[in-house]
């Protein structure tokens, strides 16, 4: 096996801003490819947030230990045992091959990931939220327009001008299904309790995700659990199965995205267990290509609600994956079994 690693600017077209970090334009990733002896081949990605304590470094320092003999698409379980023994966290790093991995068993297979795993796909099934991150008024006007297509909005909140921002949105699509997204920002129970009271005035709000900061008292999270009149989302309070016992007792539901846990195989084993808990479950993202994009649609058959829009942000997605008019995610034009090729542009060589 061969590993080439390759660092790529996604670029927005929106600044991306959340109650947790400031506005920026781009938006850097790490690509994998594996290559076997035989030609068969995998691409993945990282995309790490020091939120977590990763960055394009520690991606790089991570993919620089491995010995790619070590791999093969024909043992993914037994690969990833061999990436945990290398280290017991780069999550992201550990994400982007184990993609890799899965697309290459795909490619070798001539079968979707999805089948590999047992689950198939739903066409016509599968809708994902569009993001609406914080910003200037005028600029939330824009983006809510530009998303007219999409039937549920994801509205990011944790600013002063949240009210504000939800009668911007609710003045240009009055009755579209939308989810609120705190990414920690109220910083108390009664804070959080106060605002979710008044968002849920508004009937076609859906739930509320990540109120308060993941490190706040496990008894607050459980008092706002049993007060809220909104269902609670778990995302910066939720890794992998090891966190599910927690969030049972603190939220109604998880956000699962595939750079927490490892890539594919992490979030599959995730998604059960909090599905076995009782929990429901949200595939997210971070920014992200159709190549991290992609690979959690193939999960979707194991999700209540998708949240994978990233790559619809973006202007310069280097590759062509899973599709998403109206919001319906759909492999059906995919040009390879694994649902993914590379686009045919100067700006991405790998």
């Amino acid at each position: 096996m061969q590993i080439k690693v390759s660092q790529f600017g996604l670029n927005l077209a929106h600044a991306w801003a959340t109650a947790a970090s400031s506005a920026k334009k781009s938006r850097i990733v790490t690509f994998v490819k594996l290559t076997s002896s035989d030609g068969a081949f995998g691409f993945g990605e990282s995309a790490p947030s020091s939120r977590y304590g990763e960055t394009l470094e520690t991606v790089t320092a991570f993919l620089a230990k491995i010995d790619p003999k070590q791999l093969s698409f024909d043992d993914v379980p037994g690969s990833m045992a061999y990436l945990d023994k290398l280290s017991s966290g780069d999550f992201a790093a550990k994400a982007a091959v184990n993609i890799a991995l899965w697309d290459g068993a795909g490619k070798k297979a001539r079968k979707p990931i999805y089948d590999l795993l047992g689950l198939g796909f739903t066409e016509n099934k599968h809708i994902t939220s569009y993001t609406i991150g914080i910003d200037a008024p005028e600029i939330i006007r824009q983006k809510v327009l530009e998303a007219e297509q999409y039937p549920v909005l994801k509205l990011k909140v944790g600013d002063k001008n949240d009210r504000e921002t939800m009668a911007i949105l609710r003045s240009i699509a009055p009755a579209k299904t939308v989810r609120i997204d705190g990414n920690e920002g109220w910083k108390t129970k009664e804070e959080a309790l106060k605002n979710i009271e008044w968002f849920a005035q508004d009937k076609n709000i859906e739930f509320v995700e990540q109120p308060m900061p993941a490190d706040s008292n496990p008894k607050d999270l459980a008092w706002l659990k049993e007060r809220s009149p909104l269902p609670l989302y778990a995302d910066e309070s939720f890794f992998a199965v090891a966190d599910v016992s927690l969030c049972v007792d603190c939220f109604h539901g998880v956000n699962v995205k595939l750079v927490k846990t490892a890539g594919i195989s992490g979030a599959y084993e995730a998604l059960q267990a909090a599905k076995k808990a009782g929990l429901k479950r949200m595939i997210g993202c971070m920014v992200e290509s159709s190549v991290l994009i992609g690979a959690g649609a193939h999960l979707a058959e194991l999700a209540d609600h998708l949240d994978i829009d990233t790559n619809l942000l973006i202007t310069n997605d280097p590759f062509q994956g899973t599709t998403a008019e109206k919001g319906i995610i759909s492999f059906a034009k995919a040009s390879e079994p694994c649902g993914l090729r590379v686009k045919a542009t100067p700006s991405f060589v790998m």
